[in-house]
Formats: structure tokens, sequence, C-alpha cells
């Protein structure tokens, strides 16, 4: 399929390239970070050899979440941002950027939304999970954005009508003792998606989306394993009548039905897209590759291959996307 839009797809800065060297062994840390730094030329090339029109860009992980210094992590941020523009102005056409945004500092990150989406033309963040402050904890506590502190952040998110990706990060040390021995677990084989599920559970559960209904949140990776599980989250033991001790007044389907979308990242299977389309339908789900993390190849050949119906193969491949990013005219 040409014209296929996707949207999770990293770059680095020198200041957050670093953060990305555990994530592959050996000698495969050079071919990564020639793929992080690079946008205008391998990247271009697989994107026209595998019929992607546009890329929407964003900052590799953990990097601006994973610096408990506020005024390094808004200065890096704000770099991040700045740089992103620069390159997206080169081929608008064919790129487009998520902001990274400062959370350490709600109001910061309030502010470098607002100036990423109103002044350089973003189409929203993307966030590397929770994020660590030295005024809490010392930077050694993670911090939730279902924290009181946060709504005012969560309220310009709907006023500016932009989504939020939620991208994974593996837990801090403390909070990570289940994966002792068994490092391998950590990232993108589990640690990851069970650490992002958790996360958008806790924003589900506080009843954000009951004070600001019109929120729009991505996640990748075909979900993170919640459209799997949603029927038990709701019900856990069903027999048993008890009120829930959460403060949100709607099940998790309905938020997960109406306020998250989900993108292909990083999980090529056709039964999981199957699974997916039947538990929240095609309208909800976007094309993403996970590059460089990832090969465009691997995500492109599997989707445009993927039994599925040619019509959503269109709304997960592009129309999905330009509709939810207004990124153009609805096809």
């Amino acid at each position: 399929m040409n014209g296929k839009i996707a949207l999770e797809e990293h770059f680095a800065i020198p200041q957050t390239l670093q953060d990305s060297a555990g994530f592959v062994p050996g000698d495969y840390w050079r071919i990564l970070q020639d793929r992080l730094l690079d946008i205008h030329g391998q990247r271009l090339d697989q994107m026209d050899a595998h019929g992607i029109e546009t890329c929407v860009l964003s900052l590799n992980a953990p990097a601006i979440q994973a610096i408990p210094q506020r005024d390094r992590a808004v200065e890096y941020a704000r770099i991040a941002n700045d740089v992103l523009a620069e390159e997206v102005a080169k081929r608008p056409d064919r790129f487009r950027a998520f902001a990274a945004l400062p959370l350490q500092d709600p109001d910061a990150a309030t502010a470098e939304l607002r100036r990423c989406v109103e002044e350089l033309g973003f189409v929203g963040a993307l966030v590397n999970g929770f994020s660590q402050d030295e005024q809490h904890g010392d930077g050694h506590d993670p911090l939730y954005y279902d924290l009181p502190q946060y709504r005012a952040f969560w309220a310009e998110v709907e006023r500016l009508d932009v989504p939020f990706y939620l991208h994974p990060r593996n837990p801090l040390p403390q909070d990570a003792r289940i994966y002792d021995g068994h490092p391998w677990l950590l990232g993108p084989t589990w640690g990851f998606a069970q650490e992002t599920a958790v996360h958008a559970l806790r924003l589900m559960a506080s009843g954000l989306f009951d004070e600001h209904p019109g929120l729009k949140i991505v996640i990748g990776h075909m979900g993170e394993g919640i459209p799997a599980m949603l029927y038990r989250i709701d019900h856990r033991n069903k027999w048993v009548e008890a009120p829930h001790t959460y403060p949100a007044q709607r099940k998790f389907v309905d938020y997960f039905s109406e306020n998250f979308w989900i993108t292909t990242s990083g999980n090529f299977r056709t039964q999981s897209l199957i699974d997916a389309v039947l538990e929240i339908g095609a309208d909800r789900i976007l094309f993403a590759t996970d590059w460089p993390f990832e090969n465009i190849d691997h995500a492109a050949e599997w989707f445009d291959t993927a039994s599925i119906s040619d019509a959503d193969r269109r709304k997960i491949g592009r129309t999905n996307a330009l509709s939810l990013f207004r990124l153009g005219a609805g096809e």
C-alpha cells in the first residue's frame, strides 16, 4: 500500500543519543546510532521503497523523562524540538513532528507543548513514560501523569486538541525486581509493555477522562497488551458484588474505546492486529514501524499483505492518521 503514514519513528540529538545504546548488542550500536541521527538519508530512502508518504518523528527514549534536573530537562526538550522543527521544515511534505516535553515541571511542559503546537506546527506530543524529578525522591521516584499536579497540563492538551503518545521506558531499578536474573525480559520483550500498560490504566482509573473527555491518547505496540485484557480488567471476579475503589466513573473499556488509539509499532503479527480490530475497531488503529529500533521493511511488507480488508488497511495505514492528526482532508 502506498501513502502510508507512520507514527512511531524516532530520532536522536547528540545529547540523548547514548540513551539508546543499551537496546542493541555490540556492533549493532554503530548501525543504530547512524539510523537515529539520520533523517533525510537512509530513512527517506526506506520510506520511498516501502510506500510510506509521511513519518511523524519523535525523540528517542527515555531522553527527557530520565533527566532529574528540571532546568536541564527543559533545556534539552527545547533543543530537541527546535532541531526537529528545522529538520521537518526541510521536507514538510514527508515529515511531521511530536513534541518532547519536560514533564518534571508540569508548567514548563505545558508552555513547551503550547509553543510546539501553536508556533512550530507540531501535531502532538510523544512522552517516554514517567518522569524523574530531583525535587521528588531525589529523582529516584517515578512521576506518573495521573497525579494531581498534572491536571492543568491535561487541560491544555485537551484545549489544544492534539494527541498525546505515551511511549515506553523501562521501570526504575527499585521497581524492576521481578526481572532480577532475567534482564532479557526488560525492554521491548516485556518490560516496556507492562510499564506502559500500567501507566495507561492509571490514567483511566484516575478519573482523568471524566474531567477531560476530549483527551486523545496513543499507545504503541498493538496496545501494550491492553486490548486482550479489557474484559478481565473491568470484571475481575464478576460474581463478587463490590464497588470499585478508584475515582473513574465508567468502565475501562469505555475509556479505551473512546480516548485511546493504538499503533502497530514493533508488533507485526496479523493475529494480534485482527484481535485488536475485533476489540476496538479499525478506526482506532494506526500504522507505525518503530524505526530505527525495528526495520521499516519488516513493518511495511507485513502490513501490506496482512489478512485484513483493503478498507481497513487504508484506514489503519493512512486515513485514521489524516483525521486524528489533521494532516489533511480525509480520503
